[in-house]
């Protein structure tokens, strides 16, 4: 069985497609490695790029695109309405196939020293990759944004793994870890009143009593009039899509908003589409063996 692994890093440009097009490229032209996708979304101001490989060329071509990013990416210019601290914001490492946790922790740390060390870009390892509690949540690591990471590095709570203590004005800070796959899902809601979103967020959320396995945050989709809940779902096979989707809904209507639809970013595992069908159609003794990609897939 082939070793492979997945990394989904997600970059604080979402509007210049040609910057995009040449992060990607230090991915699309190593061998053993394959790009799948990249998600630009310009209220976010952010791009999603999801691609696999064997582990070493996985970590060499997310090196690469994170010193093309911290060389077009200048966070002092930077908008958005999604919570940010770096050029290369996040870069997370996913077990696929024939290689472990253990594995993709130590992948980790290699290549969170060398952004470190060779771009002088402060790194926090979070989530399975973190060596203190208080860094697993990348919420927890991210807090305060990039405005405020000058200050957070001079803490001594926060002095970061790898890189220097004073902020790189222009890359910012970069997280990187191993987890579990995650969905990036998000909710539109037919309102421009940004405390319905946030009122909504905080009640799903883990940190506000709601569900153990997402984060969520309230956020303005100005260009659109409306505003969002966005969410990662951080483990869907426990808190899966459709359970949040209903409350979201069902707290919606308490503020009289309707649910304008729906959207995910990147790419996401079929078992978890395959649990939003089986809920709402209420399919009788339903396999998943019963899906013909999957038996084609075996």
């Amino acid at each position: 069985m082939a070793r492979i692994i997945q990394c989904v890093p997600n970059f604080s440009e979402g509007r210049d497609k040609g910057i995009i097009e040449k992060i990607v490229e230090e991915i699309r032209i190593l061998e053993d490695v394959k790009l799948l996708d990249y998600s630009m979304d310009k209220d976010h101001n952010r791009t999603v790029v999801t691609f696999i490989g064997e582990p070493e060329k996985v970590i060499e071509a997310a090196f690469n695109a994170c010193k093309v990013a911290s060389e077009l990416i200048d966070m002092r210019n930077h908008t958005g309405e999604h919570p940010r601290m770096g050029a290369t914001d996040v870069i997370p490492l996913i077990p696929i196939s024939d290689v472990t946790m253990e594995e993709c922790i130590e992948l980790s740390k290699t290549l969170g020293k060398r952004i470190g060390e060779e771009l002088n870009i402060s790194v926090y390892l979070y989530e399975k990759s973190a060596q203190r509690a208080s860094r697993e949540n990348l919420a927890d690591v991210r807090r305060g944004q990039y405005e405020g990471m000058a200050d957070k590095l001079k803490d001594v709570d926060w002095v970061p793994d790898f890189g220097p203590t004073e902020l790189n004005e222009k890359s910012g800070v970069t997280a990187v870890g191993a987890r579990m796959p995650l969905v990036a899902f998000n909710v539109n809601l037919g309102t421009n009143d940004i405390n319905v979103a946030k009122n909504i967020a905080k009640s799903i959320r883990a940190s506000g009593g709601g569900f153990k396995y997402c984060k969520a945050l309230g956020i303005e989709i100005k260009e659109r009039g409306i505003v969002q809940v966005t969410m990662n779902m951080v483990d869907y096979t426990k808190t899966p899509l459709f359970r949040v989707f209903d409350t979201i809904e069902r707290e919606a209507r308490r503020y009289g908003v309707n649910v304008i639809g729906s959207e995910i970013i990147g790419l996401l595992p079929m078992a978890a589409m395959i649990d939003v069908a089986d809920y709402y159609l209420r399919v009788e003794n339903f396999d998943h063996n019963q899906i013909l990609e999957k038996r084609m897939m075996e």
